[in-house]
């Protein structure tokens, strides 16, 4: 599965990279990331390699990655090929609240602050960074299709909110006829993988690809922190915010632990490294139409991209399900084999046979109309 294999993206004809680059790294404002020439390496390794899929927000290093990402793309005359990515929700002005949020006068704000620092006119991928709790859904789909129409962006997208608010958004798209969700951006790793419960089938059927940051969970599953090496220590994203009271941060606890050590082992008798493994794990999950990918280093996002060069074999894929299965909790524990063998009165029933729909893959072996 090469870098430069494309598929849709949710129910449209956008075309993406099964790794996105992730730039929360592009800059040093947050206390980890990197310098502007690390950057620029990193974004040309990527590109080269055939990906074509990049993700901000205008949040990220205080507007330092959208101003790069726009000066890198220009640089080499790209626009046309990279689908962008960015985001908005958060809050730049301290007193001011209508400065964040998702509420149409602060969309329309961060829009226009947004394409600026891109240097473009126009975003492939529009996303709602994070749920405000306030602001109507429909208020929040109204002013998106406001945006498509106006061809200021292309998609839209939504990330870290409730799975039965991004239900109910997309009901009213389809209700009102406006511009649909294409995708839903979430966490997922090993080490965090509760969208397994609502979100994945949730896009599935709804027609929003799943696009999930975070497959190394901060850092814990880079192969930095190893068990056998004597436990953790060392610096970077993970050490940052370690004393963050929010437990997304708190990676560091006994189960997952043991997902890494598990982990150390699997890529020691496969012959890569961990964040390869990791990264491979996720992108292989059901349901998952993108994987973000960031780095503070070039030999980071070098041995990231080699996720896609193997397959884990199920002997081995098994042993990293079980050990970070999650814990079944009420209600979905009524929807394992014991309760539905008593719906389906101990029968084999299912939604349709294995090769009923195959799926559509195209080789292509010319290089288009010239």
């Amino acid at each position: 599965m090469p870098l430069n294999s494309y598929y849709t993206l949710g129910r449209t004809g956008l075309r993406v990279s099964r790794l996105a680059l992730g730039t929360m790294t592009f800059g040093t404002e947050w206390g980890w990331g990197a310098e502007e020439d690390t950057a620029r390496q990193m974004f040309n390794t990527y590109v080269d390699a055939g990906g074509n899929f990049v993700d901000t927000a205008d949040l990220y290093t205080n507007g330092t990655s959208e101003t790069w990402l726009g000066k890198f793309i220009e640089e080499r005359n790209l626009r046309d090929k990279i689908v962008i990515a960015t985001k908005f929700s958060y809050n730049a002005e301290p007193g001011n609240p209508n400065a964040g949020g998702n509420g149409r006068k602060n969309i329309l704000r961060a829009v226009e602050g947004s394409l600026k620092r891109l240097g473009t006119d126009y975003i492939d991928l529009y996303i709602l960074h994070t749920w405000d709790k306030v602001t109507p859904a429909e208020e929040v789909m109204r002013t998106l299709d406001d945006l498509v129409s106006s061809g200021k962006i292309r998609h839209i997208g939504l990330s870290d909110v409730p799975a039965w608010y991004a239900a109910r958004a997309q009901t009213i798209a389809e209700y009102r006829n406006y511009e649909p969700i294409s995708a839903l951006q979430l966490e997922y790793s090993l080490a965090e993988r509760n969208i397994e419960r609502e979100f994945i089938t949730l896009g599935q059927n709804l027609g929003m690809g799943t696009m999930v940051w975070s497959p190394l969970a901060s850092g814990l599953l880079s192969g930095k922190y190893k068990p056998s090496e004597g436990g953790f220590s060392g610096s970077g994203r993970l050490d940052v915010t370690r004393d963050v009271d929010n437990p997304a941060f708190q990676k560091v606890n006994d189960r997952n632990w043991k997902i890494v050590s598990e982990l150390e082992t699997v890529a020691k008798e496969l012959g890569r490294s961990m964040a390869q493994v990791a990264v491979n794990w996720t992108v292989n999950r059901p349901g998952i139409a993108s994987v973000i990918v960031g780095a503070s280093k070039l030999s980071q996002l070098e041995d990231n991209i080699k996720a896609l060069d193997f397959d884990i074999p199920t002997e081995l894929s098994n042993r990293l399900e079980n050990v970070s299965k999650p814990e079944s909790q009420f209600p979905y524990s009524f929807f394992d084999g014991e309760i539905q063998g008593m719906i389906h009165g101990g029968a084999t029933v299912g939604d349709k046979p294995h090769g009923y729909q195959p799926g559509v893959l195209i080789d292509s072996a010319g290089g288009g109309v010239s």
